[in-house]
């Protein structure tokens, strides 16, 4: 008879902040399986199957320090934000308050709960000048959107002892409030309406699915990982309309309804944007800090139509050498 007693590991906590959003509800329903998921929002509540989701304001730090005595995270995603360029020109103050005034709130409360903070940052902290970025280039910001994101950086840096920065491109894939389509959504929309589409030409950056962000999110948990900024991006840079002709190719939908052609860029008052931009993330830290080899924009793709079409093959399997590939 064997007395040995099974040991069951306690699931850790982790707590998403703004969990309604796209980014959100994707990182929700890939970590419920692994990991005690619960969410904060802020206006309307939409349900995710095994997932418990409390109202609360970001702005506020007596309902946000309610909500981290009641559960006491280990890991806090902050996934709040408005991140549309025009958006934050158009709402500054707002852009300020969910970028920045609810991280800072996150920042003070996390230390007496031992939390670890993970913040979602964008390439657009940089110009889009014609090189690589690596994660030392001090930020050079065109709207106000990388400005209050360059600020929350900056602020969880110097004033946290526990926390991750993870600086992507684009992310996209589906969400689940049906009242806030994503560039993504509504291209599929049109794609299956047959309504022809006007794409960005003039802007290269990376395009990942929200997946891969997910399955890295992991990795740095299960390793441990932290007070570090990293880069997060597929290995080559695309235009948006060179994006949709990929995803055409792999969906099998018509390129015909794509054009080609020129979206305003909302800058700051005052400053000059090139003609064209690039914004292509230097990915060798996170690449050897994990050992894992990021995607191009087309295997991306390929994983979304996988996944999208019930595929079961969404797991990372070991190259040739030591590192991990995605598939």
């Amino acid at each position: 008879m064997n007395d040995s007693k099974e040991i069951i590991k306690k699931k850790e906590t982790i707590l998403i902040i703004g969990i309604n959003s796209f980014v959100g509800s994707n990182l929700a329903e890939f970590f419920k399986s692994e990991f005690r998921v619960v969410g904060t929002y802020h206006h309307k509540y939409i349900p995710i199957k095994g997932v418990l989701s409390l109202p609360c304001n970001v702005l506020s730090k007596e309902e946000l320090q309610l909500v981290m005595y009641a559960f006491k995270p280990d890991i806090v995603i902050y996934a709040v934000g408005l991140t549309g360029l025009a958006q934050c020109q158009a709402s500054p103050n707002t852009c300020d308050a969910l970028n920045s005034s609810g991280l800072f709130n996150i920042t003070e409360l996390a230390p007496r709960y031992g939390a670890r903070v993970i913040y979602l940052s964008s390439q657009y902290v940089f110009s889009g000048e014609n090189r690589k970025y690596n994660e030392m280039d001090n930020p050079d910001v065109l709207t106000h959107y990388g400005k209050a994101i360059a600020s929350s950086e900056f602020y969880l840096q110097k004033s946290s002892l526990n926390y991750l920065v993870i600086r992507c491109c684009p992310l996209y894939g589906r969400g689940i409030n049906p009242l806030r389509s994503n560039f993504f959504e509504v291209m599929q929309k049109k794609l299956l309406l047959g309504e022809s589409m006007l794409f960005d030409d003039f802007l290269s950056q990376g395009f990942i699915d929200i997946y891969y962000l997910a399955f890295v999110l992991k990795m740095c948990i299960q390793k441990n990982v932290s007070n570090r900024l990293l880069h997060f991006s597929t290995q080559d840079i695309v235009t948006t309309y060179r994006f949709f002709e990929e995803y055409c190719q792999v969906f099998g939908a018509s390129e015909g309804l794509g054009r080609k052609g020129k979206w305003p860029f909302p800058a700051l008052k005052g400053v000059s944007v090139p003609e064209r931009q690039n914004y292509h993330l230097d990915i060798l830290n996170i690449e050897g800090l994990l050992k894992i080899k990021m995607p191009t924009v087309r295997e991306s793709l390929e994983l979304t139509y996988a996944r999208m079409h019930g595929k079961e093959n969404l797991k990372l399997k070991s190259s040739s050498s030591d590192e991990i590939k995605f598939i």
